[in-house]
């Protein structure tokens, strides 16, 4: 039976999925490989190729068997696969400049190959779960995690935009200024905007803006007395736990998310909003108090809006997979391959 893989290419690790014309699934869970981006294209390429018969082995399958693969990949790159001339964090090698990874990858198996940023991809697995693979629907993703991620599905198509950078919502700016108990905060991005939703809501954004802001109100808090990295990745348990310290820090986050999603709320009329990330890798109390927050930050809605749904994103570790093979069926639909 024909098959189908998704390749989600990160910063330490590239994870696997298989998906045959029935839309079943033949990994369930993660299937890593190590990522060696670090190295170049040629070597991490290799890896890639490599990391694809281990999975297909793992998952009984022949790896004549995969007639198309799905790569995800941290931006910027344009929406056909070519990576930007300046690098970014995870392609510092200079041989990635300008590279055309999509077309990289399908000379090196042979095979057909598309292409998706991971936060696009992310999104289109977090659609797919709530819609299906033939929807016409609208929905709207952020994906929290050490930056802010997302993407935009609308009519059913992912939004990839004349650059590549369609869905690139960490960076839409936010009236941040109205979040309670925040006057005198000024949240910088690392991209150089003050306000974006990336410059709150993600692991950087508590390092470097939420934590230094409210720490000085808890003069004797365990956190006060850690580096600032370190300090920052053990808020979400600690907010978890119920402190009281870090449940502000996610207030923040989550008011923050109800100032974009009215955004996105007044420009798409989206069906659905998708919350994912490792902020909400928590207890089920902790998700519905984290949701609950949002729509607390929400201003308020047209009576016919305020039932649109917020949804947690299912399959965090592997929502980029999937949602890159999810495109990579419709490559081998439209192909003929299936």
């Amino acid at each position: 039976m024909p098959v189908v893989a998704g390749v989600d290419l990160g910063g330490t690790a590239i994870n696997y999925t298989l998906i045959d014309q029935n839309e079943r699934f033949h990994i369930e869970s993660l299937c890593e490989h190590p990522a060696l981006s670090k190295q170049g294209p040629e070597v991490c390429l290799g890896q890639i190729a490599d990391g694809l018969k281990m999975a297909t082995d793992r998952a009984g399958v022949m790896l004549d068997d995969v007639v198309a693969v799905g790569l995800d990949t941290p931006g910027p790159a344009s929406a056909a696969g070519q990576l930007s001339a300046r690098g970014s964090t995870n392609f510092v090698h200079a041989l990635w400049s300008g590279f055309d990874i999509r077309g990289g990858l399908a000379h090196k198996l042979g095979k057909p190959v598309s292409y998706l940023n991971d936060g696009n991809a992310a999104a289109l697995w977090g659609h797919y779960t709530i819609f299906g693979s033939e929807s016409k629907e609208t929905s709207v993703s952020t994906i929290i995690g050490t930056g802010n991620g997302g993407g935009i599905i609308l009519d059913g198509a992912v939004v990839k935009g004349k650059n590549g950078f369609g869905g690139e919502l960490g960076h839409v700016l936010l009236p941040y200024q109205s979040i309670a108990d925040t006057a005198g905060m000024k949240p910088v991005c690392n991209c150089g905007r003050v306000g974006d939703l990336e410059s709150l809501c993600s692991l950087t954004g508590i390092e470097k803006n939420i934590l230094p802001y409210f720490l000085p109100r808890y003069p004797n808090h365990e956190l006060a007395r850690l580096e600032p990295s370190k300090a920052a990745k053990m808020v979400r348990g600690l907010a978890d736990k119920g402190d009281a310290l870090c449940r502000e820090v996610f207030r923040v986050q989550a008011h923050a998310l109800g100032l974009f999603f009215d955004e996105m709320i007044n420009t798409f009329d989206p069906d659905a909003l998708i919350v994912g990330g490792g902020a909400l890798e928590t207890s089920a109390e902790f998700q519905a108090w984290f949701m609950a927050e949002i729509l607390v930050g929400m201003p308020r809605q047209r009576e016919e809006q305020r039932g649109i749904p917020i949804y947690v994103m299912p399959n965090g570790d592997t929502a980029g997979a999937r949602g890159a093979a999810i495109e990579a069926l419709k490559l081998a639909r439209e192909s003929g391959l299936m």
